[in-house]
């Protein structure tokens, strides 16, 4: 049988200062080349024998088009019909709609927050700083005129678990109560009810708002010290409240190694890992502009999580510095039809420590920098 060739669907170029670039995101692979590359790739727009090139280029040697050919088949930019193809493939023809615009996003973004201690961060702001001020972190009219607004009525329970929520650093030994994690999950993820749509469906109601009542975001729990729950990497399944064990074990390792090695959270007593089911909103909007809904829907229920083990006096965190493929190895899931967006975290409260000092403060008091600083116990 003759071999096929033909361009890889999942190809994009662009410029990069003097630089012609051209990528295949599902691979992450990219390469730059010259604009005579665009012309060899229209060529192969479907399945076609290597002797069409010979055909379009007939001033060229079939030496050069062979190696010419052989290079974009090694760098990902050509498949061949007896190559090893493009496991995504499948997988990516469900973004059809959606592509090359946020399938792009998607991949050229994963994996692409690279490790860094906390001390290294640091530093590296600070040298950027000296470049360049931070930007102002808000925006201001001067020459408008101005509104004095009534005080905001910051009394009552809620005010207080706003005023409280914070990222959490540093967690104490305690195990988290099997109770309170399941009001946690259930508050946050749970399908609160169900609402049946004439001739079109079931959705799930809940409390964090979503684009088309779709919510494609997918909780997985990371279990290392919650009581009377044994270690273990498990489903929350929202429609019957209950947690599906995947694999046993778990480690305080595999957490840190889970969000790009931030050594404070991996004191943490649990992880929720929030996947994106993308079908559940493809399914409805056609158009690359839903991948932003998605990302939106991740950080209503990102928030929804704060503020709700806050208000269960536990220590939450959230970060997007991810593992994404390790993750998804660990989960079983393809990265495309389902795919990692969004942790967060909680841990009990070290005893102590106040880690929101202006909760109490006078509304819009500039803090000193001394009464962000942690006031935990001296060890």
């Amino acid at each position: 049988m003759i071999d096929l060739y033909r361009r890889s669907p999942h190809v994009v170029s662009y410029w990069s200062g003097h630089e012609l670039i051209f990528e295949n995101y599902s691979t992450r692979t990219r390469v730059a080349a010259t604009p005579a590359t665009c012309a060899i790739l229209h060529c192969f727009d479907r399945w076609r024998p290597a002797g069409e090139l010979a055909r379009r280029f007939p001033d060229r040697s079939a030496d050069s088009l062979a190696r010419a050919l052989a290079d974009l088949v090694r760098v990902g930019l050509v498949q061949q019909s007896r190559g090893r193809g493009d496991r995504n493939d499948d997988a990516l023809a469900t973004w059809k709609g959606w592509s090359p615009a946020a399938s792009f996003f998607h991949f050229s973004t994963k994996d692409a927050h690279a490790p860094m201690e906390a001390a290294a961060a640091v530093r590296q702001q600070r040298k950027r700083a000296r470049i360049a001020p931070m930007p102002p972190p808000v925006k201001r009219y001067r020459g408008a005129p101005q509104i004095r607004l009534p005080r905001p009525d910051a009394a009552g329970e809620f005010a207080r678990v706003l005023l409280e929520r914070r990222t959490w650093r540093q967690f104490s030994r305690q195990p988290v109560p099997l109770a309170k994690l399941a009001t946690l999950l259930g508050l946050t993820f749970g399908v609160q009810w169900w609402l049946d749509l004439d001739r079109i469906g079931r959705v799930g109601l809940k409390t964090s708002p979503s684009g088309g009542g779709r919510h494609p975001i997918e909780p997985y729990v990371l279990s290392l010290r919650v009581e009377g729950l044994r270690r273990g990497l498990y489903h929350y399944n929202a429609a019957t409240h209950r947690l599906e064990l995947l694999r046993e074990g778990a480690t305080a390792a595999q957490l840190r190694r889970y969000v790009n090695g931030q050594q404070y959270f991996g004191r943490a007593a649990a992880l929720v890992v929030m996947t994106a089911v993308f079908a559940r909103s493809q399914w409805k909007y056609p158009r690359p502009r839903a991948y932003r809904s998605v990302l939106a829907d991740a950080g209503h229920v990102g928030q929804t999580f704060c503020l709700v083990a806050t208000w269960l006096g536990l220590a939450p965190f959230c970060t997007m510095a991810l593992a994404d493929s390790a993750i998804e190895a660990d989960l079983d899931v393809d990265g495309v039809t389902e795919s990692v967006l969004y942790t967060a975290g909680v841990g009990s409260r070290p005893p102590g420590m106040d880690w929101a000092p202006w909760s109490t403060a006078p509304y819009g008091q500039r803090s000193p920098n001394k009464a962000l600083r942690s006031r935990a116990p001296r060890r």
